[in-house]
């Protein structure tokens, strides 16, 4: 009886660390804000590519893809989905697993706007850098983020378009939970 009572009061003592980031509210109106301010400065989609980052950063260039198509009907928006997995200046030290790359267009000379959910130290920007020359040479590219962790950064990286940026420490994490439809910080 008392290892569950132990038990339980861990459980309370986690879940006083859980703080929410964004609640499924604010969540709905950020998207609907990042995709407002990616059109302000995108506004002939022509010339701009929308690329999510695999595994996470695509759940929000979905929602920012179906903002901007509601904004914009019968527009064509040049989308696509990149897995920086083979790029990770990290590979060799922890096991990735590879997601699929759909990028069915060049990028020369297009502007693309890379979108992720969390920016924290900088590198799977810079790995998604490298891995988007594969597809051409942009005219520009622009970070578009759901979560800025602004003093965590280890690359001169940052965001153009941000959705919260949040003061955090190193052993902190923070979690974009989609099926919840909520943002934390634990």
């Amino acid at each position: 009886m008392v290892e569950n009572g132990a038990s339980f009061l861990i459980f309370i003592q986690i879940l006083k660390l859980l703080r929410p980031i964004l609640s499924e509210q604010q969540l709905g109106i950020t998207i609907k804000r990042l995709a407002h301010q990616v059109l302000e400065n995108n506004s002939d989609l022509e010339n701009t590519v929308i690329i999510g980052l695999q595994p996470r950063g695509i759940f929000l260039s979905d929602r920012i893809v179906e903002e901007i198509q509601k904004e914009m009907p019968g527009t064509t928006i040049q989308y696509g989905k990149l897995d920086i997995t083979f790029y990770r200046d990290d590979i060799r030290k922890q096991l990735h697993v590879a997601n699929r790359t759909d990028i069915p267009f060049s990028i020369e000379n297009k502007r693309v706007v890379l979108i992720d959910d969390v920016l924290y130290t900088g590198r799977t920007i810079r790995a998604a850098l490298d891995a988007l020359l594969d597809f051409g040479r942009p005219e520009k590219v622009e970070l578009c983020v759901l979560i800025d962790r602004r003093f965590s950064r280890e690359l001169p990286i940052q965001p153009d378009y941000t959705g919260k940026s949040i003061d955090s420490i190193i052993s902190q994490k923070v979690k974009v939970e989609w099926d919840k439809k909520e943002v934390i910080l634990y």
